[in-house]
């Protein structure tokens, strides 16, 4: 499922246009960190990670993702969509009764790309080691890839997988932290400082990579293919991604405001001629 570099940059302003019109649709949903993770999403499912279609829930022999900061939503229908797991024009019913495509992921309507229902912080760390564990039981040589936003590390509950993945050696997993130090109430150091994190995951027993440049889309492929040199190693691995929430739209970034907002009509036009492409291919 690999594309070029210029494929994939192209895809990451179709994702954010689609984030936008999403959210402006039904007036809800988080598009501040949704566009700040775009370019993660394009390396992951457009150069890194190995998966397989059609989509099975059981994924063996192949990579899992899973997204524990699932307000971010959009952006991941959005990728899953414009990778060929289930038809873009879906995408329009995003947050509507009896759509597959909810607020936060859930896995009972049975969208394929999901693997757990998650938007409950803290807790997709924890699924995605028991998905790892599985693997190494099972022989499975694959990785287990998980997203998580920094604010979401204020639940205790990551720290404890922390320890208990460096404690089990569950060297086949990737977390990265979408490190953008914002959150729905301010900045993270204000709200609650998360100090030093990477000294304090490397206390912890894993092994941490750092990417200044999350928005970056060859830096993020780089950091990713690096984390993967990394596995098998003995420790987990985790990646402290710094982003911009509202990267593509300037009156988006440099603020928490946009967290779980969405843009009118004036404001998505807006936004839209900032993230111009000649042929779009909106849904």
């Amino acid at each position: 499922m690999s594309k070029s570099i210029e494929e994939l940059k192209t895809l990451a302003t179709q994702i954010r246009r689609d984030i936008l019109r999403m959210v402006n649709a039904v007036n809800s949903g988080h598009p501040g960190g949704s566009l700040g993770c775009t370019e993660f999403f394009m390396a992951l499912y457009g150069k890194v990670m190995n998966y397989k279609l059609p989509f099975t829930m059981e994924g063996r022999n192949e990579d899992l993702f899973f997204l524990s900061n699932g307000h971010i939503s959009p952006v991941f229908y959005s990728t899953l969509a414009r990778f060929g797991f289930f038809p873009v024009d879906e995408l329009r019913t995003f947050r509507k009764l009896d759509s597959r495509l909810q607020g936060h992921p859930t896995t009972h309507e049975g969208l394929p790309g999901v693997r757990v229902a998650s938007g409950s912080l803290g807790q997709g760390l924890s699924v995605a080691i028991g998905a790892a564990l599985g693997k190494k039981l099972d022989g499975d040589l694959s990785l287990v890839y998980t997203l998580q936003g920094d604010g979401e590390l204020q639940e205790g509950q990551n720290w404890e997988a922390f320890m208990f993945a460096a404690a089990k050696k569950v060297d086949n997993i990737i977390s990265t932290i979408d490190y953008n130090n914002r959150q729905i109430d301010g900045d993270v150091d204000q709200v609650l400082s998360l100090g030093n994190l990477h000294a304090k995951l490397e206390a912890f027993g894993w092994k941490v990579l750092e990417e200044k440049n999350g928005n970056d889309l060859e830096a993020v492929i780089h950091i990713l293919e690096l984390a993967k040199t990394e596995t098998g190693k003995g420790k987990p691995v985790a990646i402290l991604l710094h982003t911009e929430m509202g990267f593509g739209v300037d009156f988006m970034t440099g603020t928490h405001a946009w967290h779980g907002k969405a843009p009118n009509d004036e404001q998505l036009e807006t936004a839209f001629k900032q993230l111009y492409l000649e042929a779009p291919a909106d849904y």
